[in-house]
């Protein structure tokens, strides 16, 4: 009798919540993200195409047609411009979002491509690069609502090049990105002010920026303009006033990219009058489509748009396995741990309070590398050794500094090590245990199976199926 008397109150929560899916999806939404790190000239960036990977599915899941690259070639960027030039025509929002390498010459804007090697003004002008200008004109002229954002204000690392060969005439060539102005229902958003440049972020996460676009463009109910505004405030608070985004907007209404009940989804799209989903089950949706995924920047997209979500843990535990191979613990980690330790920043003089000696470091090391994340028992706490504590740390779930604190040190000893592990550790070549290491970071690929289609088909299957398991 319970199952039955809750069928008209199932029926009609699946009736409110089909018509707002369909209201939100009225729209035509596309996008255009890459992400492009893998440069064959110049420095490489690690993050861009994590960070592309974590914004496709973050429009995804409000929506968006993606599409999608990473570390795309001057050939393969065209192809992509072409098919999002030809989807966008008509589209009522319309997102154009790169992280990358980007340059400016003579006032003028340029992505570059991972093949890109820039000499002098003329190879950009002559489609070594790509105009900025040109392309947000050709791609996005026909959308109604039009969003740029450019995660690009880098060091010009051609800069030298380009003033060396001008020995003719005066070119400019500026750090960061030229100020641009935006045209009549048009945001544009960089991630710095104009000349200025953009903090990268940590290695294998999201850029300071990109985290913020993320965190807020997609908050249901948030208008765009508005969200841009708690965009500017976390990234200038998480990086000491150090960096604040700048933008241009031209918009003639309000633009919703996740409306809340009675909003509108964009300038020129209808009201919204049925409820959305609450938002712990739109987080329960968002993990079904990412849990079971291979692809490490998925799970972190997860991480990103709910620091302090219900998986959380799980999400770093897979995060970690995927990116260093499963750990060779027996047994629950989280057992006899002092809670302390999952809130506690580890830093230099945290670390210093242990008094680890030579000796002690070097059993730290062994104890890593026995747990499954490798390193070299050296003794010294260098740069490789602080990453792979960081690793350590990430999958624990404790603050990932790379520097101990002394709970985090009990936990560590505390964990059980295969006595395999322990015995080999020091009896493997360090030339094959550097080759595994090397393998830990994991290159970054374009996303595979996408998890935004299966997060708006889990929000019918998994209430239709709970449902009937009752």
């Amino acid at each position: 009798m319970r199952v039955l008397s809750l069928i008209p109150a199932l029926v009609v929560s699946l009736v409110w919540s089909a018509l707002a899916i369909d209201t939100a999806m009225a729209d035509r939404r596309v996008a255009f993200v890459v992400g492009n790190g893998a440069y064959k000239n110049v420095a490489q960036l690690p993050n861009p195409p994590v960070d592309a990977s974590a914004m496709a599915v973050t429009l995804r899941n409000v929506g968006f047609d993606v599409v999608e690259g990473t570390n795309l070639n001057r050939e393969q960027m065209t192809e992509k411009l072409l098919e999002f030039g030809r989807r966008s025509q008509g589209a009522d929002v319309a997102v154009f979002y790169y992280a990358g390498h980007g340059i400016a010459i003579s006032g003028t804007n340029y992505l570059l491509p991972i093949d890109a090697d820039i000499k002098s003004e003329m190879d950009a002008k002559l489609g070594a690069a790509i105009n900025v200008d040109v392309t947000l004109e050709q791609t996005l002229a026909d959308a109604k609502v039009k969003l740029v954002f450019l995660d690009a204000c880098r060091d010009n690392p051609f800069a030298a090049k380009i003033r060396s060969t001008a020995s003719t005439r005066s070119v400019s060539v500026q750090t960061g990105l030229a100020e641009m102005k935006s045209g009549e229902g048009t945001l544009i958003a960089f991630a710095t002010g104009p000349g200025q440049t953009a903090l990268d972020g940590e290695a294998g996460t999201n850029s300071p920026f990109t985290r913020a676009l993320i965190a807020h463009i997609t908050k249901p109910g948030v208008e765009i303009q508005q969200a841009m505004t708690s965009v500017r405030a976390q990234v200038n608070e998480e990086t000491a006033k150090g960096q604040l985004p700048w933008g241009h907007t031209n918009l003639i209404g309000a633009v919703y990219l996740n409306p809340a009940a009675g909003g509108a989804t964009t300038a020129a799209a209808p009201a919204i009058v049925a409820a959305v989903q609450p938002a712990n089950d739109v987080e329960l949706e968002f993990w079904r489509s990412v849990k079971d995924s291979n692809k490490a920047e998925e799970l972190k997209a997860y991480l990103t748009n709910y620091p302090n979500g219900q998986f959380r843990s799980l999400a770093l535990a897979r995060v970690a396995s995927l990116e260093n191979g499963p750990s060779t613990t027996t047994r629950n980690l989280t057992t006899g741990v002092d809670p302390a330790t999952f809130t506690e920043q580890g830093t230099q003089i945290t670390e210093d309070q242990i008094g680890l000696d030579k000796g002690l470091r070097r059993d730290v090391q062994r104890r890593l590398t026995g747990l499954g994340f490798d390193t070299k028992t050296t003794g010294k706490f260098d740069e490789p050794t602080r990453a792979v504590l960081k690793r350590w740390q990430a999958a624990r779930g404790y603050p990932s500094s790379g520097y101990l604190t002394k709970l985090q040190h009990k936990a560590l000893l505390a964990e059980i090590v295969p006595a395999a592990a322990t015995a080999s550790a020091n009896e493997e070549r360090p030339a094959r245990r550097a080759q595994r290491s090397s393998g830990g970071g994991g290159g970054y690929h374009r996303s595979g199976p996408d998890a935004g289609a299966a997060f708006i088909g889990g929000v019918m299957g998994g209430m239709l199926g709970g449902a009937f398991r009752r």
